[in-house]
């Protein structure tokens, strides 16, 4: 199978401090792969350096097998992102936003099928602040999509959504999968990362502890359950206690 990520150890260190110490990892063609971890554990800089916006001090990237840093405006066009933290101006309809991001790109995707694929075609004409918290997500899905990528980079997507809205973001993604699409994701809900996730990779102060599928996980730990294989990985007992 081909690869569409390819990581080889990988160090990223702020003032001295390691962020990423030599992460490995390779994520196929049509994978859906997780990247999991606490608040601090070094996911966000790993994406920052996978995706060349920032610079690694050693180690390789490479997406669809060009590099991040200098092939930059060939991957530009075969790459999908979406940022938790993504923001628009409050004035700007769905619209509008949407041909917009299409501009930016040779072979842009027909929006009007994407918003319609995720039952937004009827907010087409409205401001992305009058959306709900699930309706945004599934614009920030269809943004991530309008360059026709190969491979998606997703942060954080159901953070902050009701179960209702975070169940429709799952479908979502889940067609994305049978579509074939690459996937690259970051979540704290073990139930998304256990219907959607091929593999995930834990990080724990910026090391690699575990690489596999959610099933070689919690075989490897002494636990039966996902989320207390996942705190047990990343030694955070106190709350395994509490489950």
């Amino acid at each position: 199978m081909k690869t569409a990520i390819d990581v080889q150890d990988l160090w990223k260190s702020y003032s001295g401090i390691p962020a990423v110490r030599g992460m490995s990892m390779r994520v196929a063609q049509g994978e859906v792969f997780g990247l999991l971890g606490a608040n601090g554990a070094g996911k966000s800089t790993a994406i920052e350096c996978i995706l060349g916006t920032k610079k690694a001090d050693r180690g390789s990237a490479a997406i669809l097998g060009l590099d991040p840093q200098q092939q930059r405006s060939q991957l530009f066009e075969q790459v999908g992102v979406q940022f938790q933290e993504a923001s628009y101006p409050d004035k700007i309809k769905v619209g509008e936003l949407c041909e917009e991001t299409c501009c930016l790109y040779r072979k842009a995707a027909d929006y009007h099928f994407l918003l319609n694929q995720l039952g937004l075609t009827e907010k087409k004409k409205n401001f992305v602040s009058e959306l709900s918290g699930g309706e945004k997500q599934r614009l920030f899905i269809v943004l991530a999509l309008i360059p026709n990528p190969k491979v998606v980079f997703l942060d954080e997507l159901t953070t902050g959504l009701d179960p209702r809205a975070r169940r429709e973001v799952w479908k979502c993604l889940l067609e994305m999968k049978k579509a074939g699409l690459s996937i690259f994701l970051t979540s704290h809900f073990m139930e998304e990362v256990e219907l959607l996730c091929d593999r995930v990779a834990v990080l724990k102060k910026g090391d690699v502890v575990f690489c596999g599928t959610v099933n070689e996980m919690i075989r490897k730990s002494p636990y039966e359950r996902l989320e207390q294989a996942y705190l047990w990985f990343t030694d955070e007992e106190e709350e395994i206690e509490n489950l």
